[in-house]
């Protein structure tokens, strides 16, 4: 990665963090361009991927600033049954692939559903999500799919 392109992702999260009123810390800073990669990550690869940048992180820092960017709407959270829930930066309205077999979510770009206004009289639908299930390429083929 180029300096040019490193130096426009730290202004981006830098701008981005102070446009919901969030101090600019280098943790943040860190957690968010960890996140900008694209991956979806749960706490705890989240603070292995900042320590090697950073040194000393806590898990309980990551949670934090994790709980802060979700009140302001920076991210986004994804829970996985049976698995941690994972972080991703907000963005688009999107949908999700999850491996039943190790957990990988993918991002899914499909056309959200009508809404079911005659099945759900009363209701005031604010949006929709669509997980796909299924074995993800990874995982078929390690098993010889």
């Amino acid at each position: 990665m180029t300096r040019e392109v490193m130096t426009t992702e730290r202004d981006a999260a830098i701008q981005r963090l102070r446009d919901v009123g969030l101090r600019v810390t280098g943790p943040r800073l860190e957690i968010l361009q960890i996140l900008a990669g694209g991956a979806h990550l749960d706490v705890e690869s989240l603070t292995a991927a900042a320590r090697e940048k950073l040194g000393t992180l806590t898990s309980q820092a990551v949670y934090e600033m994790l709980r802060h960017f979700l009140e302001t709407g920076l991210v986004t959270k994804f829970d996985r049954p049976g698995w941690p829930a994972v972080f991703e930066i907000a963005g688009k309205s999107h949908h999700h692939a999850l491996c039943t077999a190790c957990g990988r979510v993918d991002n899914v770009t499909s056309t959200a559903p009508r809404k079911p206004v005659a099945s759900l009289p009363g209701w005031d639908i604010q949006g929709s999500e669509i997980v796909f299930k299924g074995i993800c390429p990874d995982c078929r083929s390690a098993s010889g799919d």
